[in-house]
């Protein structure tokens, strides 16, 4: 790629921070797109002569940067960078002077891919669990793609306090912005399982997930140490692996007396076609084999294309097969928009690939 391809990457991410709720990311994105030069040292020179596709779809060249910087401000490695960013002041002396005096720990930073693992998606998972609960009461076997760390696999240990205003807190409190009904509804959880290419460890990874939430968004970094905190009372267990072989495994294991919750969230779009395709004919595997007794489910808030979030939709096996567009959440997981329809036979049978990201 050219180096206008990286400077435009940048812009673009800016973009997409702002329309997230980090105007501070945002600004160090725009002024990191002007700023770098090719002889300012060997991190601007890898990220200007970047190899692959820079962009956020791709590569994610400026968050892997960005992340880089926020972990030195974090670990109080640049203690002038980390008043500049608690003043949420871009100074572009202070950061070119991190790139330098900090080049091997970033160069090291760039790399890896950002990993984030969203908490407040969980408010989502949450309400799908009541939604479901309210079908059919019996416990859930929950199975995740794409966990990351597996911190929202623990979703059913979080509070669901929607409308309310940010309070510090040691436990996980999930705040979105929400219209419509409230599911009721108290979704007993029996086991929860996940699977990525990359796990990441609560502990020893804690400093990679919060270097990667964004430095202004005060009330998601909080959220997240209180999940990782919480973590450490209730390990995760995510296994390392291909979504489509583990998915495929688990759903073979029989579960009587137990729901099979099938569950990503902003995962989808990562998995290659032909994982995707493989998670789908897993599914539909086990559908076909599910009864009253021993039902599976499918929930999904993935992207469709739409200009607002992502789409919220369920599916139900249990001697027959039924779906339910749930509305609409943030990407973040900062609003959702609560409004279950039911899908016709028709819809539920076309959705399937499209919930996992490519159809819909």
């Amino acid at each position: 790629m050219s180096e206008q391809a990286v400077r435009d990457a940048f812009r673009d991410q800016a973009r997409s921070c702002r329309m997230l709720g980090s105007d501070y990311t945002a600004a160090l994105c725009e002024a990191l797109a002007d700023l770098l030069q090719p002889d300012q040292g060997a991190v601007a020179a890898r990220v200007l002569n970047w190899p692959g596709d820079p962009r956020s779809s791709a590569d994610s060249v400026p968050l892997r940067l960005c992340g880089a910087l926020h972990a030195l401000v974090l670990t109080d490695a640049a203690p002038e960078l980390a008043r500049a960013y608690a003043a949420r002041r871009v100074d572009p002396g202070l950061l070119l002077a991190a790139l330098k005096d900090h080049e091997a720990t970033v160069l090291r930073w760039m790399d890896s891919p950002p990993q984030t693992n969203e908490v407040a998606r969980s408010a989502a998972i949450l309400a799908a669990a009541r939604y479901l609960h309210g079908l059919n009461p019996l416990p859930l076997r929950v199975l995740e793609l794409g966990a990351s760390a597996g911190l929202n696999l623990n979703f059913h240990r979080y509070e669901l306090a929607p409308n309310t205003e940010f309070l510090e807190s040691e436990s996980v409190v999930l705040r979105p912005e929400w219209q419509g009904d409230l599911p009721e509804g108290d979704p007993v959880v029996d086991s929860a399982e996940g699977v990525d290419l990359n796990p990441l460890d609560p502990v020893a990874d804690a400093l990679r997930l919060r270097a990667y939430c964004w430095a202004d968004q005060v009330a998601r970094l909080s959220r997240l140490n209180a999940a990782l905190a919480l973590a450490q009372r209730h390990p995760p267990q995510v296994t390392a692996g291909d979504a489509a072989g583990w998915l495929a495994t688990r759903l073979a294991e029989k579960a009587p007396g137990r729901l099979t919750l099938v569950t990503h969230t902003i995962a989808a779009q990562y998995f290659p076609a032909e994982t995707l395709a493989a998670c789908e004919a897993a599914m539909d595997a086990a559908g076909r084999a599910a009864t009253p007794q021993m039902p599976v489910a499918h929930f999904s808030m993935e992207s469709d294309g739409g200009a607002d979030g992502a789409r919220l939709t369920l599916r139900l096996w249990d001697g027959q097969q039924r779906g339910w567009y749930l509305g609409r959440a943030d990407f973040h997981g900062r609003w959702i928009r609560w409004a279950p329809v039911p899908l016709t036979p028709d819809e539920v049978q076309n959705a399937g690939l499209g919930l996992f990201g490519r159809r819909m």
